[in-house]
């Protein structure tokens, strides 16, 4: 914001401090506008302190078909396309917090932004989804304002913090030669992005990433690690006081919760649809 220097001809010492002080309590309105919020002296998105869920924190992960509001957690993880503000209202208003589950690494030809991505950083399809395909994460400055579209979706429905999927395409077929360093930058800018607009952000799987972006997140979303017995690999974000939420599919919660509780996971068994039915250690 600019400004209209001050002229003054003859002020006392007195009337200086005052214009001094009216100054500095508008620069720090200014910024208080800007982030949604009261500013400590931490101004910048990189030194501010986000949300971030204490290990061993209960949730819900349900991303099809209606919220189901009853489930008496204090987190909740629901699409943030297929929910309006109205659903995070009601969820805030019974004392939860609410993630916003964002793709950050396919596109989608259902959703309502899907012309705006460009052919050439569409990729390969990924298994077993059907229209669904891979993005070429080095391709950032094209994909740095779609994501920031989306989640500027998600701080304007009230969202407190995002899960952005699909953070690994370079483990998979995603048709283009990513690398890890690819990966890693790319997910590094997704959590600027959601900081910027004051949501926290959670690592979605990406195991072999957790050394590199532990830092950068403030919690993480894990599917199967007990499955796959790599659950030792997500266990530096406990150490950091950070949530793992976790959950298995194929598992039951006898087999998994002797593995997961011991390590602080929050852990639940839940169906592949991801629909409300869960069942908790």
């Amino acid at each position: 914001m600019s400004r209209k220097p001050l002229t003054v001809l003859a002020a006392s010492a007195a009337t200086l401090l005052t214009l001094s002080a009216c100054s500095a309590a508008n620069a720090n309105e200014d910024r208080e506008n800007r982030a949604g919020g009261p500013t400590t002296s931490r101004d910048t998105a990189a030194e501010r302190e986000f949300w971030t869920p204490e290990p061993g924190t209960d949730w819900q992960w349900q991303l099809i078909g209606t919220v189901d509001t009853s489930v008496d957690v204090p987190v909740y993880d629901i699409d943030g396309f297929d929910n309006s503000a109205a659903v995070v209202d009601t969820l805030h208003s019974e004392g939860r917090k609410v993630i916003c589950y964002i793709s950050v690494g396919s596109w989608e030809d259902w959703r309502p932004d899907a012309g705006d991505f460009p052919d050439s950083v569409i990729g390969n399809p990924l298994d077993e989804w059907e229209g669904e395909q891979w993005l070429d994460v080095r391709q950032l400055d094209t994909l740095r304002p779609l994501m920031a579209a989306r989640f500027d979706m998600c701080a304007d429905k009230g969202f407190d913090a995002v899960e952005p999927d699909n953070m690994d395409g370079y483990i998979n077929d995603p048709g283009f030669p990513l690398t890890k360093e690819d990966q890693v930058a790319y997910n590094l800018m997704i959590s600027e992005l959601a900081h910027e607009r004051g949501l926290s952000v959670g690592l979605k799987n990406g195991v072999d990433q957790v050394p590199e972006l532990v830092d950068a997140f403030d919690f993480a979303v894990n599917e199967e690690c007990a499955y796959y017995k790599e659950c030792g690999k997500v266990s530096p974000f406990i150490e950091a006081g950070k949530a793992v939420f976790h959950v298995e599919y194929e598992m039951t919660t006898e087999e998994f919760c002797p593995v997961t509780q011991p390590l602080g996971f929050s852990s639940l068994q839940k169906n592949w649809d991801l629909d409300a039915w869960r069942a908790t250690c």
